[in-house]
Formats: structure tokens, sequence, C-alpha cells
């Protein structure tokens, strides 16, 4: 059985890849910030280099 450690941000226009053991967890979902996690309040991005994610 191979353990999943890496995926992609479950926010869905994040292209961000978490690591699961420092992700959040939210809902178990998993995110690269908090912005994705609360759904990017106020429009708010990620933050991450390259990255465009919002609401």
């Amino acid at each position: 059985m191979t353990t999943v450690t890496q995926m992609k941000c479950a926010c869905e226009s994040c292209l961000c890849i978490v690591d699961t053991s420092k992700a959040i967890d939210k809902d178990g979902h998993y995110y690269c910030s908090d912005a994705c996690a609360n759904g990017h309040p106020e429009g708010s991005g990620c933050g991450h280099t390259g990255c465009t994610c919002h609401t």
C-alpha cells in the first residue's frame, strides 16, 4: 500500500501541491493556505508564487 504524502490543494482554482502532513485539513480536504481553506474571503489568493487562485 502506498501512502499519499503530497496532493493538489483542494481549492479548484489553486495549482499548489501540498504535503499532507503540513497542509490545512478542513472537512477532510487538504489546503495549502488559510485563504483556500476558508473559501478566499474578500477574494484573497493563497500568496504562493505563480498561483492565481481566488473565488
